[in-house]
Parts: C-alpha cells; structure tokens; sequence
C-alpha cells in the first residue's frame, strides 16, 4: 500500500476538503482526487463521499481512519528508531519520580543519557504524590505504590519490600523489637496517610496501627529522621539502599511477620511505539536496580 496515499487521504479528513489537502501538500484537486481513487480502489471500498464543496466519511471510511493513523504512526516509528540508531537518541525524555528515588537513581541516568545523546533533551518530575502522566505528556513515571487498575501499561524493574530499619545508636538505647506486638514499645516514624504499616504473617496481609511519634509528608524527612536515631521507620528498600551498605541503618527483622513486598515499576502511557529514548532508559534503570548500591 502507498503510504503517501494513506497519508493524502488523513490530510483530506484533517482539512475537509481535496482542495484544501491539495494546497497542504502542493498537488492539484484532480491528483489528490486522482490519488484517493487509487486507494479506494486498492481497498475495494469507497472512503469518502465527495462533491466539490465537501467531503464526509463512509461507514468503510470511518473505520479506516484509525488504521491509516496507526500505519502513519509506524512509519514514523520505524524512521525515528533507525534515524536515531544513526545519529543518537533526540526530542524530550520526560520523567516522574518519587523525590528519593528519583534523586537516587534517575537522575544519574538522565546524566549519562545527555552524555551520550547530545541532541536529547530530559524533563524530570520529582514529587511523593502520583502524576497524571497522560494528561502531563510524560513518557514514563516510576512508582512504588501498590499498583491500581488503569489503562497505563506497566514494566516491572525491580523488587522493593518495605523495610523496617533503625540507626545502630537508636537500637543501642532502646533495644531491637522482635515480635510484631513489640513496635508498640519504640518510637515510629510514619508518613502522613500511613496510620498502618502492611505486614504479612502466615501468607496473610497485616495492617499493624501505627501512633507515631514523628509523621512527615516526605520519605526523605522519615528517612534522615531515621538516621539521626529518633526512632523506627518502614521505609522501602531503595528508599534507604545507601543507608544499610554505610552502616547508617540497620534492617530490624521481626519473628514470624514480614514488611509488605512491594516493586518498583514503569508505568508507560502506551505500549505502541514507544520512543527509543524511553526504551533505552528502562534499560539503564533496571541495570541499576539489578547492581548493588553504591556507596
């Protein structure tokens, strides 16, 4: 099929007329009309319903329509990937993140993908609350939370449980809970909106209340509240990575319950055509989930 013609017969729909998709792209009314028969004819059914003044769509018109799109949209695909193959990754990578996570991890990425690809351009989104990645035009956002129903696709990039951790200097002073039933005796450092910290005993979930003493709208204020030795916090894993390798946090093991075992995902708008820029950032983001933690 001539993608040209496909591409002149969006353009008549587009425009609303043959003339006026003659104009847009430089032919005559009698080659643009000349050029559409020939489609329909490739097709065996008629597109549009056509006087000199108007055009409407066909009920056969109508269903092409999205498939003349898709066609178009891979072509455009197919060229960017082998252009970029050639010259290096281009246009805008935007990205959202949690603030720890995002710092941590993604922004070291974002680094070495400008590195490599003078002509990209990175757009990062750092925020604790969930973006709205559609109605913000962003490629792809990392999440931690327990992920819900919703049309966006989801990779999977690594596990992330929730740890319970405390600095040596807390634990020296107060002791190491044991049991579940113990966390009611330490100081917690909870998030605000987390009264309940998820554990599972027995293959069951468990939503241990939690009075903490300290409660904070970022992981980040939890998380050095934690360090300083002000009490025990449920943080996640990449969360407090660094931390545990430097010895700055301990993982405080209980009898029987364990912390909720959550991941970290990218959450994409589409799974069509998704640009090489994203691609080759997943990429780098799970060959650093997948290495230790830097000190």
């Amino acid at each position: 099929m001539d993608l040209s013609n496909v591409a002149l017969f969006c353009s008549i729909v587009s425009a609303g007329s043959l003339s006026a998709a003659g104009r847009l792209s430089g032919h005559s009314p009698m080659a643009v009309s000349r050029r559409l028969a020939a489609l329909e004819e490739e097709l065996g059914v008629r597109l549009l319903h056509r006087t000199t003044r108007t055009i409407a769509l066909t009920a056969d018109g109508e269903t092409f329509l999205p498939l003349a799109q898709s066609m178009l949209d891979a072509k455009a695909a197919a060229m960017a990937a082998f252009s970029e193959r050639q010259e290096g990754l281009s246009g805008v990578l935007r990205v959202t993140a949690p603030n720890r996570i995002g710092r941590a991890l993604v922004v070291p990425q974002a680094v070495r993908l400008m590195a490599e690809n003078p002509l990209l351009h990175v757009d990062l989104i750092f925020s604790d609350r969930i973006v709205d990645i559609a109605a913000s035009g962003i490629d792809v956002a990392l999440r931690v939370a327990t992920l819900q129903a919703s049309e966006l696709v989801a990779v999977k990039l690594a596990n992330n449980p929730r740890i319970l951790c405390a600095a040596p200097s807390y634990l020296a002073e107060h002791g190491c809970p044991e049991r579940l039933v113990d966390i009611d005796e330490h100081t917690c450092l909870t998030l605000h909106a987390m009264d309940a910290w998820p554990f599972t005993q027995g293959g069951k979930p468990i939503a241990k209340r939690i009075d903490g003493r300290l409660a904070a709208n970022s992981v980040d204020t939890v998380r050095g509240a934690c360090v300083a030795g002000a009490g025990v916090a449920l943080l996640t894993y990449w969360d407090v990575a660094r931390d545990l390798a430097d010895g700055r946090l301990v993982v405080v093991t209980l009898e029987v319950a364990e912390p909720e075992l959550l991941a970290i995902w990218a959450m994409l708008p589409t799974r069509q055509h998704t640009p090489a820029r994203v691609r080759r950032f997943l990429d780098l983001m799970k060959e650093e989930l997948a290495a230790r933690p830097r000190s």
